[in-house]
């Protein structure tokens, strides 16, 4: 018994260090078995003697790289440029001929933008901004004439708060056209307007001018540039600059109405 479990004991060492060395060699017994039972011994049909062959792994298809929109446009826009600089440099037959048909393709891709764009507006109120600025001559008339009653309403209350400084020169010939505009806007509305010569020099629409002793530096205007309207908010005590050269009756009264009344994209 004891020499029994001896031997034992050794054959298990012995396969525990040749554990190794027999992983190594695993193949070629294989093949060496595989040669004696089958090709020596042919035992038969039920033995399955070739090795089937490993099946290749499926490799996964690569995604292909997406063309942007944008990368597509400018692919054309390049497109149609060399095919311009194509014509224009070689003007054979065929080079103009390419140019004008792919030229052609790309206006009706934009007539067909232009068409599917206006049917959008037509369908979906909030984007038509036609309805808030008319451009059609019934439409616009109508909103020209509430907006003007709006005016109105704020110019009419004007006076209570605000006042005009106009500077202007003798030597000005925008400033003869200007000077009368200014009057009959200001007395329209009975605002008071500071009528200041910047030369020195009278002015027969504003007998009661006054000559500049740096009022306009004062204010944060540009110096030397006549006409100038700037409108006084005597509740803040500051200057609203107004506008420089000739300015039309209706234009003056909404620079106005809009400075006084209207913050900053509330009304373009």
């Amino acid at each position: 018994m004891r020499s029994a479990t001896k031997l034992a004991l050794c054959a298990a060492a012995g396969l525990y260090m040749a554990g190794p060395l027999a992983a190594q060699d695993a193949g070629a017994t294989n093949d060496a078995a595989d040669a004696l039972y089958c090709a020596e011994r042919k035992l038969g049909y039920w033995f399955y003697c070739v090795r089937p062959a490993p099946t290749p792994r499926e490799t996964e298809p690569q995604p292909q790289a997406s063309t942007s929109a944008a990368e597509e446009l400018d692919a054309i826009t390049g497109t149609l440029r060399e095919l311009k600089a194509q014509a224009i440099l070689r003007p054979t037959p065929d080079n103009v001929a390419a140019y004008i048909r792919f030229q052609r393709e790309q206006l009706d891709r934009a007539s067909l933008f232009s068409d599917v764009w206006q049917r959008a507006l037509w369908q979906d109120p909030a984007l038509d901004y036609t309805l808030e600025r008319p451009v059609g001559a019934l439409a616009k008339k109508q909103w020209q004439d509430t907006r003007a009653a709006e005016r109105d309403v704020v110019m009419a209350r004007l006076s209570e708060r605000y006042g005009l400084f106009y500077f202007f020169a003798q030597t000005c010939g925008a400033c003869e056209v200007m000077s009368p505009i200014v009057k009959a806007v200001a007395s329209r509305w009975r605002i008071t307007v500071r009528a200041i010569s910047t030369d020195g020099g009278p002015s027969r629409h504003f007998p009661d001018y006054s000559v500049e002793k740096g009022q306009r530096p004062r204010m944060g205007l540009e110096p030397g540039i006549t006409p100038a309207v700037v409108l006084w908010d005597s509740v803040g005590k500051r200057p609203i600059p107004i506008g420089y050269g000739v300015l039309s009756a209706d234009e003056l009264q909404d620079r106005i109405y809009l400075l006084t009344s209207k913050e900053a994209g509330h009304d373009y």
